[in-house]
């Protein structure tokens, strides 16, 4: 049973509870070597592993899991940061695959332009997204030895366990392209504080465990290049997501982040709670090649297929209707949308649902409050919905 404490512990929050004294307190921590004892070093607080002693032992599932509790423990109450250096020994892999990526790249951008995204302005960075989908494509060999790695799969199930799925998005920043704002990652990293205050405690603490946040440096990366810029032990804080839009945590963030060189085959792992941001590409002549890693929860499924498009275009006529009879109230109409369309924005096909304003596109729920306030005709909510699925599931490679 709970304690009175922890019945009495408070279930919802708001950007009023941040409070920068104690964010400092959580972060301003020193990692001790002997807490890792299997690194090969800390470096700026983050353990560094040699991933050539962890390959030599992967096959022998005790010493396996020795480098994967320190690895979670790392990710949940350490610095929330690791770092494999030379996680790929076979560099002209690297190379093929970065020559694969590249061609994709060009290809999107004879086909689309330059584009800019909520990340950098157009011709700071070029951007690809589903990146390992379109590698599996376009050079299925590359693509098997570039997965079968065993850093990227035991770092994986330290942190979401077996069932998990990758996905992938290259940045290429140019010399010159500007660094990020600090933010936390996917899921409610995504979210403004209006849209945070509705999730209660409980739901900020899970969050972060469902993804894993990865980059494998496709080329030699010195902090002049502008790697990811990190705030050790950040991840601790509980109204973090709230605090990352805050100008004072911001400020912090800038005054006391850590970066980490990285070499071409090195990978950096950090959990998404963490507060991060991009660094400043200010080389004369670097092109700052990452290939950013996004591993998701195999627990992230409903147990039932539910086709909530059918659902909502099903249901709309009425809803349209009784709200014009006034039959029904605005609360009542949330609740409706809320059993009826799909709420949640992602996965998305993010070449063609790309959101240039904020950080998510559109939910079906959006588009049914979209038409009842405008009062679109069935056929119009309809159509709406169809594009809708056709973003999310586009026949590209027929």
């Amino acid at each position: 049973m709970d304690s009175p404490a922890a019945a009495r512990a408070p279930v919802w929050m708001t950007d009023a509870n941040c409070s920068l004294e104690e964010f400092a307190r959580a972060v301003e921590q020193t990692t001790e070597a002997g807490d890792y004892p299997l690194a090969s070093s800390i470096e700026r607080n983050v353990p560094i592993y040699d991933a050539a002693k962890i390959r030599a032992v992967a096959g022998d599932r005790p010493s396996a899991q020795a480098f994967m509790a320190e690895w979670n423990r790392a990710f949940l109450g350490g610095p929330g940061i690791v770092v494999f250096r030379r996680t790929y020994g076979d560099l002209k892999l690297i190379d093929e695959v970065t020559a694969i990526l590249n061609g994709i790249i060009e290809d999107e951008r004879a086909a689309k332009g330059n584009r800019g995204d909520h990340f950098g302005k157009a011709g700071e960075n070029a951007r690809v997204w589903n990146a390992h989908e379109k590698l599996c494509v376009a050079a299925p060999e590359l693509f098997i030895r570039y997965n079968a790695n065993d850093i990227l799969a035991l770092v994986s199930r330290s942190w979401l366990g077996p069932l998990y799925q990758i996905t992938a998005q290259v940045n290429l920043v140019y010399p010159g392209g500007k660094a990020q704002s600090p933010h936390r990652d996917y899921h409610m990293g995504f979210q403004s504080a209006a849209q945070l205050e509705q999730y209660p405690v409980v739901a900020h603490r899970l969050s972060a465990a469902l993804t894993l946040q990865g980059a494998i440096a496709h080329c030699d990366m010195p902090v002049e290049s502008g790697p990811t810029k990190l705030l050790p032990y950040s991840q601790l804080y509980l109204p973090g997501y709230f605090a990352t839009h805050q100008k004072p945590f911001r400020d912090y963030f800038e005054s006391h982040y850590i970066q980490l060189p990285l070499q071409k085959g090195d990978t950096l792992f950090f959990n998404p709670g963490l507060f991060h941001a991009a660094g400043t590409n200010v080389s004369s002549g670097i092109n700052r090649f990452a290939n950013l890693l996004q591993v998701g929860s195999g627990y992230g499924r409903s147990i039932e297929v539910v086709n909530r498009a059918r659902m909502s275009t099903a249901t709309y006529p009425a809803l349209r209707a009784m709200m014009k009879a006034k039959s029904i109230d605005p609360r009542e109409v949330e609740n409706v949308i809320a059993a009826t369309a799909e709420g949640y924005p992602f996965p998305a096909d993010l070449d063609i649902d790309s959101p240039l304003t904020g950080m998510a596109p559109p939910s079906q729920q959006d588009i049914m409050r979209e038409a009842l306030a405008n009062d679109w005709d069935a056929e119009r909510f309809t159509a709406a919905i169809a594009a809708y699925e056709r973003r999310r599931a586009p026949d590209r490679y027929a």
